[in-house]
């Protein structure tokens, strides 16, 4: 296996895929990797793990925990999407594995960016539709010589009796104005929540690592 050049120790790059680190590793040597590109490499090393730059050794435990089965002390690569667990090809021969369906780690980072990434088109659309029918019910309101005399006539009110004394129209007008405000409320929270979940998403997909697909699911269901 030809080692890597030293061009690539650029701080923040990966020295395998040449990008910006995700969940960066550092090896006893000093380089920079991240997590599962240095675990697919060191995955194909023939005879022991070697450092990918300078061909020093290197231990699997740089990967940290969660990147090694804690059933079998063996490596992790596949992701078990029933389960949402990381497994080492040893777990594919556990009884409460056989029957599911698992994914090569960078198959499933894959797999679930786009899914991530469907989730925030989808989102987005709905974020227009709320956006759209709050804009709707502010114009309702937006009567401002009707809407000022309605709040004084609220403001001087002071008997059941002179409530009753009102033409109907206006009464209607006077118990509506709560229930619309209520309305561009609930309206409000819900583009605020849309807005939050979004950019959620988005933080995710770009940083999504294997350690990160145990979550996925909740933040899927979101």
């Amino acid at each position: 296996m030809v080692p890597l050049q030293e061009d690539s120790r650029e701080e923040g790059l990966c020295s395998i895929c040449q990008e910006h680190l995700k969940e960066a590793v550092r090896t006893d040597c000093g380089h920079l990797f991240c997590r599962v590109c240095l675990a697919l490499y060191l995955k194909d090393c023939a005879l022991k793990a070697v450092c990918p730059v300078c061909r020093a050794p290197c231990s699997e435990k740089v990967l940290g925990e969660g990147y090694i089965c804690q059933s079998h002390q063996e490596r992790v690569s596949l992701f078990c999407e029933e389960s949402c667990l990381l497994l080492c090809v040893k777990c594919q021969e556990c009884p409460e594995h056989q029957s599911h369906r698992e994914l090569a780690i960078e198959e499933a980072i894959s797999h679930y960016k786009e899914r991530l990434s469907r989730r925030c088109r989808k989102l987005r659309k709905d974020l227009g539709e709320l956006q759209r029918l709050k804009a709707q019910e502010e114009d309702k309101q937006q009567i401002p010589q009707v809407s000022h005399q309605e709040y004084r006539l609220e403001a001087e009110l002071e008997s059941q009796h002179q409530l009753n004394a009102l033409p109907q129209q206006q009464l209607d007008q006077l118990e509506d104005k709560p229930a619309e405000k209520a309305r561009i409320l609930d309206i409000s929270r819900a583009i605020t929540q849309h807005s939050n979940l979004i950019t959620d998403l988005e933080r995710t997909a770009k940083q999504l690592g294997a350690n990160m697909l145990k979550d996925i699911r909740d933040l899927l269901n979101r």
